[in-house]
Parts: structure tokens; C-alpha cells; sequence
């Protein structure tokens, strides 16, 4: 068994960044390629997994060097559910990355410690990078709070984990004003 995994869970690249397609003056699909070709490179040497269902995201993904997980889940949730279910018997732990990190560099050599691992986004509510070993019997709560339900998560399993707020990951791309440096 592999120690660990990457895993990065990809929309279809032009269905992409909703709060982003506002903008007339920005490629949107363009930028959510860009941003996940920067994770799954700055990801390697350890071994990557993209979730997707979609053939244009599961072509560049290959096109990588990335392994794809296909699955019918209708929501992030239930994917990550789904691919920390059928890589259990694979891998230790999963280290599910968001594809829109600005900062991606350092993913590759991330040594987490032992337990849940829990990389915050820059305002401290969401979770850009999520530790978690397999085995458990944790759900995953992306979307508003998932700090917080993540966090609960752990508690609740008794499984020792940390919150990191300060990592270079925290800057993930959902608004225009995500482009600027802080």
C-alpha cells in the first residue's frame, strides 16, 4: 500500500468558477485550466488522482501524467466521498486539493503529520487542503464553514488533528479580487 495520495477534484473547466464569469474581461475557462495544471504539476512526485466525470477534464488530466477517478456523484461531496471509499485499500492517506489554488508550490514535498490535516482558505471559512486518513468513517462537508464541519468531523471521530491558516495554499481563486495578491 502507497502511503498517499493527491487527489484534486475538477469541474469541467468551462462550467467552471461561476462567481468569475461576471467578468467580461476575464477567460474563465482558460484560468481554471491554467490554476489546475499549476496544482497537478507542483503535486508531483506523489501519486495524482483527479475526480471527474467529464471527458475534457479526464483528457487533460491524462495529458499530465494524472490518474483519473471517474464518478456519477452529483456534487463535490459525494465525489471525494466516493474516491475516499474506493482508494482506501490503496493508499494510508488522501490529500484532497482544491484545482484553484494560486500558490501551488510545495504540494509534491507536504509532509503532514499524523491525524487530519486541515488547510484553511484566506478568510478561515473554507478548506483549500484536506489530510485525512483512510479507514475512517469521515464525511466531507465542502462548501460554506467547511473548516468548521471538517473540524467537527475530527472531534466527533476522536482523531487528532490541526487547522493551518497561514500556509501559502489559503489563496484559492472564487472572486475577482482572489487575483490580486493580498
Amino acid at each position: 500500500m502507497t502511503t498517499e495520495a493527491i487527489v484534486v477534484p475538477l469541474k469541467q473547466f468551462d462550467l467552471a468558477k461561476d462567481r468569475l464569469r461576471q467578468s467580461a474581461d476575464l477567460d474563465v475557462t482558460a484560468l481554471a485550466e491554467k490554476l489546475a495544471r499549476g496544482v497537478l504539476l507542483k503535486s508531483w512526485p506523489r501519486h495524482v488522482i483527479v475526480l471527474s466525470e467529464h471527458p475534457d477534464v479526464t483528457r487533460f488530466a491524462s495529458s499530465v501524467g494524472a490518474e483519473v477517478w471517474s464518478s456519477r456523484a452529483t456534487n463535490l461531496n459525494e465525489a471525494v466521498q466516493d474516491a475516499y471509499r474506493g482508494l482506501a485499500d490503496r493508499f494510508e492517506r488522501l490529500i484532497i486539493v482544491h484545482g484553484d489554488l494560486r500558490r501551488p508550490e510545495g504540494l509534491g514535498e507536504f509532509m503532514p503529520e499524523p491525524g487530519i490535516t486541515i488547510v484553511t482558505d484566506h478568510r478561515g471559512e473554507g478548506t483549500n487542503v484536506l489530510v485525512v486518513p483512510t479507514g475512517l468513517d469521515f464525511h466531507f462537508a465542502y462548501g460554506p464553514q467547511s473548516r468548521l464541519r471538517h473540524v467537527e468531523q475530527a472531534a466527533g471521530l476522536g482523531v487528532e488533528y490541526r487547522v493551518v491558516s497561514d500556509s501559502p495554499w489559503r489563496f484559492d481563486v472564487d472572486e475577482l479580487s482572489d487575483l490580486r495578491d493580498p
